[in-house]
């Protein structure tokens, strides 16, 4: 099978693309697979290439980038000349912009290829009907709220015109099914990147780090944080270093800068900027415990099942899709109330405080982890692929029959 894969791709700054390096990783080693074939946005650095000493061939076809009018006309002469057997979009709703044309434009990718008959897999990293634009930073305008919601729902119509959406959440496929009666939608996990085999729960010396990681500025917020961590420290006295990992969001372009600026008197406050692959592992093992400071939920965590993979402690806010996460797979957190700084505080403190129950939580999420490693997500995609075909071969040999 020539498997395309339509996705940003490290070094991307673009959302989702570590999710690909690491399920390409795994797609790599499937013996059924005999070329990948990315469909990548472009960059300026090469992709990141550091598994090619076996696997399956991979060829790079840079071929849209964020916020381009011309994404469709350019991957669609790409899926023209590496013609592949089947394709895979790793997708959310701002994949491809956070422009409103050039983002729906992108999504509407998936429709085209299904009526070029190319077998076609969409993930689905988040849905709109369960995003709260007002809370995620998106809009807070009543009107603006209804045309997104409208037109979210036409593109979701599109979407779904593909052999297979996958979602991250069971939750998820209940409400699509519901709404747009539809039977063509699955629950697939959203999978461990790397899973160590001896996780390391003790610390180094120094400072504790009190990490969180991600793209900040719309619905994640590092405010809070860093006041909750000062609260400790006046608290306890103890050495907590707040380490933020990561990007703007491509909203908030400035977000980063002007937190920066307004904390510059606050002692061990580390910005890290954008982390490479490889520099992931030591971030996370050097970590005492990861922080999500959201005020909103978009879907699954990719973080989370990191932090897992690392045997991290976690501490999240006690919102919808986060709670229900964390109890679908088994993980466990401490929770805090949204947007309360001292509620915050006490989360971190019980755990700073009490290194047994630090790493009661990290062994139980390292284990949760463990449970859906990259490589079985990359085996269940690969059989829906098969199932797609095998349909596709029944349908076909009926009409020859008929005819």
């Amino acid at each position: 099978m020539k498997l395309a894969i339509l996705t940003a791709y490290p070094p991307s700054k673009v959302t989702l693309n570590e999710y690909a390096y690491h399920l390409v990783k795994e797609f790599r080693q499937k013996s059924e697979i005999t070329e990948l074939i990315l469909l990548t946005d472009i960059t300026k650095k090469p992709k990141t290439m550091d598994f090619l000493e076996e696997g399956c061939k991979i060829t790079i076809k840079e071929c849209w980038s964020f916020n381009s009018y011309r994404n469709i006309l350019t991957v669609v002469r790409a899926i023209k000349e590496t013609q592949p057997d089947s394709i895979f979009f790793n997708l959310q709703f701002m994949k491809f912009g956070d422009r409103k044309i050039p983002a729906a434009l992108g999504l509407l990718l998936p429709f085209i290829c299904t009526l070029k008959r190319i077998p076609t897999v969409v993930l689905l990293h988040n849905i709109l009907e369960e995003v709260d634009l007002k809370k995620a930073g998106i809009t807070s305008n009543k009107l603006l709220q209804t045309a997104y919601h409208f037109i979210g729902s036409l593109l979701m119509r599109m979407l779904l015109k593909a052999d297979v959406v996958a979602v991250t959440m069971k939750k998820y496929v209940g409400v699509l099914e519901k709404k747009y009666n539809v039977k063509n939608v699955i629950a697939v996990p959203h999978g461990t990147f790397e899973v160590p085999t001896k996780p390391k729960f003790k610390l180094p010396k120094g400072a504790l780090k009190i990490m969180t990681f991600g793209k900040f500025g719309t619905y994640k917020k590092v405010e809070l944080l860093i006041e909750a961590v000062q609260i400790v420290r006046g608290l306890t006295g103890m050495d907590l270093e707040i380490v933020i990992a990561g990007a703007n969001h491509p909203s908030a372009p400035l977000y980063l800068e002007n937190v920066k600026q307004k904390f510059a008197d606050v002692s061990k406050l580390t910005f890290m900027g954008y982390v490479e692959e490889d520099k992931i592992p030591i971030l996370f093992n050097e970590s005492a415990v990861v922080v999500f400071p959201y005020s909103s939920t978009t879907g699954s965590s990719g973080v989370l099942h990191q932090a897992g993979s690392y045997g991290k402690a976690v501490i999240m806010p006690n919102l919808g899709d986060l709670a229900l996460l964390v109890k679908e797979e088994g993980y466990r957190a401490e929770f805090f109330e949204p947007n309360n700084a001292i509620s915050l505080a006490e989360s971190i403190q019980a755990i700073v405080t009490n290194d047994a129950y630090r790493m009661a939580l990290g062994i139980v999420n390292y284990e949760a982890a463990s449970a859906y490693p990259m490589a079985m997500i990359a085996s269940i995609y690969l059989d829906t692929f098969y199932d797609i075909s095998n349909v596709s071969a029944v349908k076909n040999n009926c009409s020859y029959q008929v005819n």
